[in-house]
């Protein structure tokens, strides 16, 4: 799996299916990238085992980046990305737990952290090796349900919970320092009794070596990785312009955007 061809594929989707989620889908290609190839475990390629591994896509809107990895894995068809967001499609424009590898319905921000920490709790329960992944967006820890969860997640111990914070800078109405002042992210988490590193969001090395660490680490705590990312990126003039959390591609903007992934430009 190429973090190349995700973006590729979301690109695909977004100027087929009319909608545009683009930036938010690009800023973590990465961060998915290495974990459905290095990290989810899903045994015998079932992506609905009872004992599989969890992701959780709480930023739903950035759920084309989702849909692509799920694609490359061969949980979806060609044709479901090519229906993406057109009538009687399946794959609708925010998460949506009816599809196959997608944990839980999300769209309404604050919410997809308190549905991993109780996967994560449900796994200590029945004593499995379950790993549960969930990535939130910087702007979308404004919530105050996050902060809820993470004081259940760290007094329940749930060391096979990893938080992944999207840290592109923005949210839907401007930048997150504008809307929302996040300060020190990292410290925040630290101060609810996580372990927790910022790394770069798009070095996948950085990405892989975090999360094996994590993994390994059962020592009480869960686990916060806070990615640094930039928003649009992989597309010059999409990154860090706003406009592309939710504009529609033409065919001028299509076309450029499509020959910069492809290198010829």
């Amino acid at each position: 799996m190429k973090a190349n061809n995700i973006r590729n594929t979301i690109l695909e989707m977004a100027f087929s299916g009319a909608t545009v989620h683009v930036g938010c889908a690009f800023s973590i290609v990465e961060i998915l990238t290495v974990l459905y190839r290095n990290h989810l475990n899903f045994p015998a390629n079932d992506v609905e085992s009872p004992v599989r591994d969890y992701m959780v896509l709480s930023k739903g809107h950035g759920v084309m980046a989702q849909y692509a990895c799920l694609h490359e894995k061969g949980y979806l068809a060609s044709e479901d990305i090519q229906q993406y967001f057109k009538n009687g499609t399946r794959l609708k424009g925010l998460a949506d737990a009816h599809i196959p590898g997608i944990e839980a319905t999300t769209g309404s921000l604050g919410h997809g952290l308190s549905v991993a920490v109780g996967l994560a709790l449900a796994a200590k329960l029945n004593k499995t090796e379950q790993m549960c992944y969930v990535i939130v967006g910087d702007g979308e820890i404004n919530e105050g349900p996050i902060w809820e969860a993470a004081l259940f997640a760290a007094q329940f111990k749930l060391d096979n919970l990893i938080v992944i914070v999207d840290k592109n800078g923005f949210q839907a109405m401007g930048t997150t320092d504008e809307v929302m002042s996040l300060g020190n992210i990292e410290a925040k988490f630290l101060a609810f009794d996580f372990d927790a590193v910022t790394i770069d969001g798009h070095s996948e090395l950085e990405l892989d070596i975090a999360m094996s660490t994590f993994k390994a680490n059962k020592n009480g705590k869960p686990k916060v990785l806070v990615a640094n990312t930039v928003k649009g990126k992989g597309v010059s003039f999409m990154e860090n312009d706003n406009i592309w959390h939710y504009t529609r591609l033409n065919n001028e903007t299509y076309a450029a955007a499509v020959a910069q992934l492809q290198g010829e430009e």
